[in-house]
């Protein structure tokens, strides 16, 4: 490893997952990044022999039913929506990453979030915009109460200063990526900088017991700017998807160590920020059209909210050798296996034909349970027929062509009979007890479902 003055030494780090190397690489080993790597001068402490250390407190061990596990207590953001994806509230002393792409709606769901708790002590911290622009955007987002406090400030060691001095109930860092600390010699947003900023964040909130929110960017992959033990350092991550093009929002929870990570919350944006859409069901199946092949509705669940949403398929001839396999908010890979058995189990011919599968609303859908829905979607397009309407389809298909249970079939019915539905098809092992306003129809396989429709 190269040395420079002294005991300091020189690293090179990638930017994109914080691998470390002794020299310079043009691809990283680690993720595949492109000319990712920075130089980096690590300057090793040195003991100070005339400073005594404290005593170790030691902790001792102890017996499980010893342990107290009262239930944390939470605080309510004002954003119901929020509260679902957080688990219930916010928790005290926890670090929460909120990420996304640059304007889709970061900074403005935390300004409302402050602007809501009026009895709180808040102080808004950031490294991007100024007081003046942040006065601005609260006067367009409604009334803000007295006790929000705004700070400018891009010097982490500041941060924790006048947080400290002030002691707010709550504390919101925007963004991570323009905080710094002085005796490091890396620039802002850097690996080295982000991870031991959310460091300093993360010890600021436990000791203090001060719920930190802090916001990151997201890099050109998608994925979340810095490294990835700066996902593995915070409490829980959620996440905005949605196109900048598009008003619909949805902030999700890949990460919580309060609640579950498939819950979601929905939003619109508005003239005056982010509006809460309590019934995302709706929203999904606005627009819907009539009498169109290639159109089927389905039910998933994300965390503990039945959500139907509305696939769309086109199948066309292709002259070229290679036919195009295109999946938006649907696996690409689960697309290939649903085609797969769709030619072997039931005897029909995608070889020659481009496919294309959109889920309307921005909707991703990652739950095997949409797998029937998007098989018959794609057979109603290739054989150019209308599926009846007022029909769910709920189900997991097999590499035989089975239908496999799914969970929470009553929930899925009992919103799908809500909205309207009349009809709906499940696997024949979920038979659910109790009534329902909708018809149950089972069905062992996907051909016994083509039987049925």
């Amino acid at each position: 490893m190269a040395k420079t003055t002294g005991k300091a030494k020189t690293v090179y780090v990638c930017s994109e997952c914080g691998n470390e190397s002794p020299k310079w690489v043009g691809q990283c080993p680690a993720c595949g990044a492109w000319n990712s790597f920075s130089e980096e001068v690590v300057q090793p402490e040195k003991p100070n022999p005339t400073v005594s250390l404290p005593p170790l407190h030691r902790q001792t061990p102890k017996r499980l039913h010893e342990i107290d596990a009262e239930n944390e207590a939470r605080t309510t953001t004002g954003i119901s929506e929020l509260d679902r994806v957080l688990g219930g509230g916010i928790v005290k002393g926890s670090l929460i990453l909120v990420s996304g792409e640059p304007g889709i709606g970061k900074s403005t769901i935390l300004l409302q979030m402050c602007m809501k708790m009026k009895d709180m002590r808040i102080l808004y911290v950031s490294g991007e915009e100024s007081p003046r622009q942040i006065k601005l955007r609260a006067d367009r987002v409604g009334t803000y109460p007295e006790n929000l406090f705004l700070l400018s400030e891009t010097d982490v060691s500041t941060v924790v200063e006048q947080t400290e001095t002030m002691a707010p109930d709550l504390l919101v860092v925007d963004s991570i990526q323009t905080m710094f600390r002085r005796d490091m010699t890396s620039a802002p947003g850097s690996v080295p900088q982000v991870r031991e900023c959310t460091s300093e964040l993360m010890r600021l909130a436990k000791e203090k017991e001060i719920p930190t929110f802090v916001v990151s960017h997201v890099n050109k992959e998608g994925a979340i700017a810095g490294p990835k033990v700066m996902e593995h350092m915070v409490d829980a991550v959620l996440y905005f998807e949605g196109e900048r093009s598009s008003d619909h929002r949805i902030l999700r929870s890949i990460k919580n160590r309060f609640g579950s990570t498939n819950e979601i919350g929905v939003f619109e944006m508005t003239e005056q920020g982010l509006r809460e859409i309590p019934n995302p069901s709706e929203l999904f199946l606005l627009d819907k059209p009539e009498n169109v092949s290639g159109i089927a509705t389905l039910c998933v669940m994300e965390g503990t909210r039945p959500i139907v949403a509305e696939v769309q398929t086109l199948v066309t001839k292709t002259p070229f050798p290679s036919p195009r396999r295109t999946a938006v908010g649907f696996d690409y890979q689960r697309l290939n296996l649903i085609l797969a058995v769709l030619e072997r189990r039931c005897g029909l011919f995608f070889g020659a034909s481009d496919v294309y599968v959109n889920v309307v609303g921005g909707l991703r859908l990652d739950e095997p349970a949409a797998d029937l829905g998007v098989a018959v979607a794609m057979v109603s397009a290739v054989k150019d027929f209308v599926l009846p309407e007022k029909t769910m389809f709920i189900g997991e298909i097999g590499l035989a062509g089975e239908l496999r249970a799914v969970s929470n079939v009553e929930k899925r019915i009992n919103e799908a009979a809500s909205l309207g539905f009349t009809r709906c098809i499940i696997p024949a092992r979920n038979r659910p007890k109790g009534n329902f306003s909708a018809e149950i129809v089972p069905a062992y396989s996907i051909k016994d479902v083509l039987n049925k429709i």
